[in-house]
């Protein structure tokens, strides 16, 4: 069993790797949100089509999506040095996090709002509705249960891409684990921090879960 510095470290590892998801998924979706919107806005059938701007944006979050976290980080680390001027460690992992997740961020949120009813929509363009009030008043509000289970998606593959930073010494459960468990042979360090991972799953999934199951009662 671990000893009382190495459980003093795991302690402080969790709180790297929540300190890193959080202000990550919160910066995601500060990006994310308005991109996804605006890939809703501008799609063809969209309240404001606007096809090549549409496609450009598709274009670069496919290419954003595609590439694999760890590549990503590697491939950013000189924008990662001028932003928080090292490229280890907590606070350059969210960096690459924010760039890797608010792509993702933004499908999920495209996705959610194609599936409002566009019966509703209609209803609200009759009325006279501006398409910011649309957005803000209608999309939005309809879409939210989807957009909860969202972010509780979300934010659980962003802590998964934390732990995977490891690998690039980012910090957190992940580096414990692989400095630990992999290059020293602790298997049972590796075990515990990667249990306390898949708790912080779970929580956050039930939280995702139940958050949407008070805004629609429809979700059983």
């Amino acid at each position: 069993m671990p000893n009382a510095a190495e459980w003093q470290m795991i302690g402080i590892g969790f709180l790297q790797s929540i300190y890193m998801t959080f202000v990550s998924t919160a910066l995601a979706y500060v990006i994310g949100l308005p991109l996804g919107l605006l890939l809703v806005v501008t799609d063809k059938d969209g309240l404001r089509p606007r096809p090549m701007l549409n496609a450009l944006l598709g274009v670069v979050v496919n290419i954003l999506r595609s590439l694999p976290f760890l590549i990503l980080a590697v491939l950013f680390q000189p924008f990662t040095r001028k932003i928080v001027g090292t490229t280890i460690g907590s606070n350059a992992t969210i960096v690459a996090l924010v760039i890797a997740s608010a792509p993702y961020v933004a499908r999920l949120v495209e996705s959610s709002i194609k599936e409002v009813d566009k019966g509703v929509i209609e209803a609200a363009e009759s009325m006279g509705a501006s398409t910011s009030q649309i957005v803000w008043r209608v999309l939005l509000p309809e879409a939210r249960p989807s957009l909860l289970v969202g972010g509780a998606i979300a934010i659980t593959t962003i802590l998964s891409y934390s732990a995977m930073a490891g690998f690039i010494a980012g910090g957190g459960l992940g580096t414990i684990a692989i400095n630990y468990g992999v290059y020293r042979y602790q298997t049972t360090i590796m075990f515990i921090t990667s249990a306390i991972l898949i708790a912080i799953v779970q929580v956050l999934q039930a939280v995702g879960m139940k958050l949407a199951r008070i805004g629609d009662k429809r979700i059983s």
